[in-house]
């Protein structure tokens, strides 16, 4: 399976500019591959309304066995491992996780196929009345560079078991392992011509997405800022719009926590994949008896992780995606540091490789701590007691994921539940992903959980009523 050169499903080549494939570590091309413009858009559309109504007709063990052989696929290839290390710039375990999570979404969604698609409801007519679950049609999905693998197949597989074709969009940046991956892969698991279709794309091409009246629902995971463009419009054109946005996590260390454990959890939730994930712990709120150990303990950590070329070395951390994100971290760093907020450790890089940074004393007016950084930057916070450390975590407008660590996990459970989150986590940071579990933020974090289990048939199906009478229904006139 050649990744670079699998086919998009495509009907026809795609027109838009050559983009060269670039991997972060050493800035060196790994290929090229061609972008889609509208044009490519409206004919994918096209493409994949017509293929749609076959695909949605198979039986239900033919779309579960494309499914279930496309997870065997995803499990079993290493080309694909390397292209997360390289494209992506993955340390190998991160890589390994989004192959395994790819393919438990895989074998999750051939379960979808067979489930029960409606209910028999009571009826005041002579006639059976019941309601079913049908494929939405074509369903677009924009995907971005963090996690390009899961952040896709989590939308693609599930489309693709309940009866819809799909219209995937990767970043360019990530192009290969988050788009061209997926095409050859369902491809050799047996899924009929034309359901997929894989358009490396930038903003033209997700604009064209979302308006092509042949898509009625988009599936966007990105920043919070694009997810605001996409909503907005997807409302003008009266189509569902499930946006997975940012956040800004809080992870709460009670006064009881161990913190011989706790520094472990921390410092995994802000430096994975060099902070590039939704999920990553933003805010790192400790209670006043813990926090000058815990900064101390936190920034040692820091200290003590390499950083470097994950294809040609051991690290715990490698490149951020290309320099303007580079920039976008260091300049909220300074902005923090100047403004008051201590460097505790790092602050400071070699090309993209950012050192994993912890700054003590952050508060309201600490850039790093108010907003996204999608770095591996730790802000520290102090509180005097629950009730505050609550109102420091609700005063973010993000609302995605929430870590509490306590030696009491029902006193964490109450603490929770006075905090508006989609996700929540005792004695864990903020940072996990199952493809059985529900997943979506609240507030500026997107528009509630829209993936696992029976989030997906509320998102690619709509629910249809039906009667059936055994005779002509006769009315007064």
């Amino acid at each position: 399976m050649t990744l670079l050169d699998s086919t998009t499903r495509h009907s026809r080549p795609l027109t838009g500019p050559e983009y060269t494939v670039t991997e972060p570590a050493t800035g060196d091309a790994l290929g090229t591959v061609r972008l889609a413009t509208a044009e490519d858009v409206e004919a994918a559309a096209e493409a994949a309304r017509a293929a749609q109504s076959a695909w949605a007709k198979a039986p239900h063990f033919v779309r579960a066995g494309v499914l279930r052989k496309a997870g065997d696929l995803f499990a079993a290839h290493a080309e694909l491992r390397e292209w997360l290390v390289r494209e992506a710039g993955s340390i190998p375990g991160k890589a390994d996780f989004e192959l395994h999570v790819a393919a438990q979404e895989c074998y999750e969604a051939a379960a979808l196929a067979s489930r029960p698609a409606g209910q028999v409801l009571p009826t005041e007519e002579p006639r059976l009345s019941y309601t079913r679950r049908v494929p939405v049609g074509v369903v677009g999905v924009i995907a971005p560079f963090n996690a390009p693998l899961i952040l896709s197949i989590r939308s693609v597989a599930p489309a693709l078991a309940l009866g819809n074709a799909v219209v995937l969009k990767p970043d360019p940046r990530t192009a290969v392992c988050g788009g061209l991956a997926l095409a050859a892969v369902f491809a050799e698991a047996g899924l009929p011509e034309g359901v997929l279709h894989v358009l490396p794309g930038g903003p033209e091409a997700g604009q064209a997405l979302v308006a092509d009246p042949r898509i009625p629902v988009i599936s966007f995971t990105g920043s919070t800022v694009a997810g605001r463009a996409v909503g907005e419009a997807a409302g003008r054109h009266l189509k569902r719009a499930h946006l997975e946005l940012g956040g800004n996590s809080a992870l709460i260390v009670l006064e009881d926590a161990d913190l011989d454990a706790v520094v472990s959890t921390a410092a995994w939730g802000s430096f994975f994949h060099q902070g590039q994930v939704c999920m990553t712990a933003g805010r790192h709120l400790v209670h006043a008896s813990l926090y000058d150990e815990y900064v101390d303990r936190l920034a040692a950590r820091a200290d003590s992780l390499a950083v470097g070329d994950p294809h040609r070395e051991q690290v715990h951390l490698g490149p951020l995606i290309d320099r303007t994100q580079l920039g976008k971290v260091h300049g909220l760093v300074e902005a923090s540091t100047a403004g008051g907020a201590k460097l505790a450790a790092g602050g400071t890089h070699d090309r993209l490789f950012y050192r994993p940074t912890v700054l003590a004393d952050a508060d309201d007016l600490t850039p790093a701590y108010t907003e996204e950084v999608f770095g591996p930057v730790a802000p520290v916070r102090s509180f005097a007691d629950p009730d505050e450390a609550v109102d420091l975590a609700t005063a973010s407008p993000y609302g995605l994921s929430l870590g509490i660590v306590t030696a009491d996990p029902a006193r964490g459970l109450d603490l929770a539940d006075r905090i508006p989150t989609g996700i929540v986590h005792i004695n864990d940071q903020t940072v996990n992903d199952e493809a059985v579990a529900p997943f979506g933020g609240v507030g500026t974090s997107g528009t509630g959980s829209r993936v696992g289990g029976d989030a997906n048939l509320e998102a690619f199906t709509d629910l249809r009523w039906t009667t059936v009478r055994g005779d002509v229904a006769r009315y007064p006139f």
